[in-house]
């Protein structure tokens, strides 16, 4: 049978795969549309099985929301960042948003296994194999989360590098509030805090993070306070722990600001050593104790958002919980997402000199 230029363009946009591919399907399947299908269906698995093992970090992230009270986000890999661009590529994102916003899956596993919203005769892994034939490189939904609340918005950053969700409780969802709630979002794709308030730290956490910022202040000693230093500086000199050279610029620049810039690096660390054994005594001085206590905090300030200053703060001070406050009384975020696409996952690294080197050879 003939296969026709009319025959190819029915089943490309049938099917989305290439034009190419089309052809081929018509030719091996004698012209029957139905068969054809089932050929590039079939096609696309085989080539989402050869592309299982390369890495895909690049795509991008998207929203859906029901309203103001629910939302979902989804993060959806691709291996360039060409493709994550690419039309095609982020409407299928949206698709696969807009399947989270309506999930009863608990994990990726059991989602992916799901009937596909858009055609209930595949699965939303079907629908992702058939999208890896038309894009051609390995594509990979890799998270999704939905959020519930008094009020929730949604807030995609840098084209969709980015997704979050905030989920607030307030008795008044207006839109004063679901403004703030936008400002906060902003705030955590830019500020990426690791904790809504300090209340959530737990203690084993609250614990860690003391005992790091302790260790880290000791392995620190020009910060150490200055009748902790000098008993380290005369131990080193009068144990004779250090070498000649920094031995004689100590004893040339001991009374002057510059000594940490003449010390070599090795009597650095001889000295952040001494600080470390005699950790106990040292951790029990009022005031390096307070020193700890106010880097703790300063951090706490860091990865705690309301904590945080509020990014968009007219005096440069206010706190984001402060912000919320002056906007509702009782407004309070109860829980937050942040998908930042790639996040913990290889990168390829793109080599294409040598790409073309390594093919020209072959």
């Amino acid at each position: 049978m003939e296969i026709t230029a009319s025959m190819v363009k029915e089943l490309r946009e049938a099917s989305g795969a290439g034009m190419m591919d089309c052809k081929k399907a018509l030719n091996e399947c004698g012209g029957n549309m139905e068969e054809a299908m089932e050929f590039l269906r079939k096609n696309g698995q085989a080539k989402a099985v050869k592309k299982a093992s390369r890495i895909a970090a690049e795509g991008v992230c998207r929203i859906a929301m029901d309203g103001s009270k629910k939302g979902a986000v989804v993060e959806v890999n691709s291996e360039t960042d060409f493709v994550a661009k690419n039309e095609k590529f982020t409407t299928y994102v949206e698709k696969v948003a807009a399947q989270a916003l309506t999930t009863s899956a608990s994990d990726i596993d059991a989602f992916l296994a799901e009937k596909w919203n858009e055609d209930n005769s595949k699965t939303v892994n079907d629908s992702l194999v058939e999208m890896i034939a038309v894009i051609g490189e390995k594509l990979s939904i890799r998270r999704f989360e939905t959020i519930e609340g008094d009020a929730v918005v949604g807030y995609l950053h840098g084209a969709g590098r980015i997704g979050v969700l905030v989920a607030a409780q307030t008795a008044t969802a207006n839109d004063a509030v679901l403004e703030a709630l936008k400002n906060v979002a902003m705030q955590i794709a830019a500020m990426n805090p690791q904790y809504i308030s300090r209340d959530d730290i737990s203690a084993d956490e609250m614990k860690k993070i003391e005992e790091i910022t302790l260790d880290s202040a000791l392995n620190d000693p020009a910060s150490l306070p200055k009748p902790i230093l000098q008993k380290l500086l005369d131990k080193a000199v009068g144990e004779k722990l250090w070498g000649e050279e920094d031995l004689k610029n100590y004893e040339e620049q001991k009374n002057n600001k510059v000594l940490f810039n003449v010390l070599s690096d090795a009597a650095k660390a001889t000295l952040a050593n001494l600080a470390m054994e005699d950790k106990a005594n040292i951790s029990a001085d009022k005031i390096f104790s307070g020193q700890v206590q106010g880097r703790v905090s300063k951090q706490l300030k860091d990865i705690c958002l309301m904590d945080q200053v509020y990014v968009k703060a007219e005096d440069g001070k206010q706190s984001v919980g402060a912000y919320l406050k002056s906007v509702a009384a009782d407004l309070k975020v109860a829980k937050y997402v942040r998908f930042e696409t790639g996040e913990g996952l290889e990168k390829k690294n793109e080599d294409f000199a040598a790409e073309v080197a390594a093919q020209m050879n072959a």
